[in-house]
């Protein structure tokens, strides 16, 4: 993907994983340390982080239902890993070398401290200092965002300006995620004990180093837990609603249903889905659920076993033109949500390849509340299509340089907007 790389507020996050429970959720994140990202459709109290994973209790007694082989093909199988943990015969230390050997890319290890954080953001807050951030291609770092009534925000940091150190660090060519790390308070962790990275608190102080116009300075922010601000609603012009959605957080389904409801789209919707790199199944459902009238949404299988997501039956925006618009940062949730609308002829899809990640984790907790995520599966589009390690292909591609946006604008003006 070329050009700057965005990620906000604070939070990077990669793919997600599919798992059975009583509350479907598909996970997003990246690894702090290693920037490797993970996911899956997460169930039993599962909950997502600003790194990878949902994570969550899987139900008594429940066992993989077959013996898949390695995930990866190779390394140790993940199903006799998720039984060793469950059966109680490894712990913390044990279960993170075990995923580490594994040689699936996708599954993860948690400390508890990492899944209280995940929790929180997956309710929808986050812990940091109101901070948006891109690196350019040079590598240079720049705030892209300042969130309203944020830490940041009352220290005067603008869009625009430069950052050049964390806590006296430099981030110049660093890597994205490495810079949003040390903005949360998660240093990255030893990859030979990942237990050493604490979660973000409330209160703790970082020491930004920054640049504006030639001039250099330092200010102290003491991080607060705010708002994710996971949608964001605009009005281009008359007649149309460009609704963008950051990641599928609780109440996302029910916000982008209340902007159809009360906003003024009788030309079309724009629904932005880039940089969305995922998030809780249920909400991408219920969204899927605003423009679909019932039906399938995607399929899933663990362990062999399918099974099926469908949208909620009953009102329904299912004619007014809808433009999605994709890039490589869309992920997961959002990969399936753009998947459903794309088979089912609900909407044009703009932009250019989606990440593909579309495997499935389920998550298994030890006794002092770590988790280890471990890959299970897969899932497709309605029509079957598979998505891991393929993305889903825009019907309007937008190649590098070209403006997205506009050339989604483009395509909705051209829909039929009915009688």
């Amino acid at each position: 993907m070329s050009g700057p790389t965005t990620y906000g507020p604070e939070v990077y996050r990669g793919p997600q994983r599919i798992r059975q429970g009583v509350t479907l959720t598909l996970v997003f994140g990246a690894v702090l340390a290693t920037g490797a990202a993970t996911g899956s459709i997460g169930g039993h109290r599962a909950a997502y982080d600003g790194r990878p994973g949902a994570y969550g209790r899987r139900a008594a007694g429940s066992r993989p239902a077959a013996e898949p082989a390695s995930a990866s093909g190779t390394g140790l199988d993940t199903a006799e890993i998720a039984r060793a943990i469950d059966d109680g015969r490894v712990g913390p230390q044990a279960a993170a070398q075990l995923v580490s050997r594994s040689g699936d890319r996708w599954s993860a290890f948690y400390t508890a401290q990492q899944y209280e954080g995940f929790q929180q953001e997956l309710n929808g807050t986050y812990t940091g200092v109101g901070l948006w951030v891109r690196r350019a291609p040079d590598g240079v770092v720049s705030v892209s965002r300042v969130q309203s009534a944020s830490p940041a925000e009352r220290a005067g940091l603008r869009v625009g300006d430069l950052l050049t150190a964390i806590d006296g660090h430099p981030v110049t060519g660093l890597p994205v995620t490495e810079v949003v790390a040390r903005l949360r308070g998660v240093d990255p962790a030893d990859p030979d004990d990942p237990q050493d990275a604490p979660a973000p608190r409330p209160g703790s102080t970082v020491r930004l180093a920054l640049q504006r116009a030639g001039r250099s300075w330092t200010v102290s922010l003491r991080r607060a837990v705010l708002p994710a601000d996971a949608v964001t609603v605009t009005q281009p012009e008359a007649g149309v609603t460009d609704i963008a959605v950051d990641s599928f957080v609780h109440g996302v389904g029910g916000q982008v249903r209340a902007a159809l409801d009360h906003g003024d789209h009788r030309d079309g919707v724009l629904l932005d889905l880039r940089g969305n790199s995922g998030g809780l199944v249920t909400e991408a459902v219920a969204t899927a659920s605003a423009f679909l009238d019932g039906g399938l949404v995607a399929t899933y299988d663990v362990h062999g076993t399918e099974h099926s997501l469908y949208a909620a039956r009953g009102p329904a925006d299912t004619m007014t033109p809808l433009v999605v618009l994709v890039d490589g940062g869309t992920m997961s949730a959002a990969e399936l949500l753009t998947g459903a609308l794309q088979d089912r002829g609900r909407a044009v899809v703009v932009g250019s390849r989606t990440f593909g990640k579309g495997s499935v984790q389920m998550p298994s907790t030890l006794p002092d509340g770590s988790a280890a995520e471990l890959t299970v599966g897969h899932y497709r589009t309605p029509t079957g299509r598979a998505v891991d390690g393929v993305g889903i292909r825009p019907d309007v591609t937008v190649g590098g340089g070209q403006d997205a946006r506009a050339e989604g604008e483009a395509v909705l003006s051209g829909l039929d907007t009915g009688p």
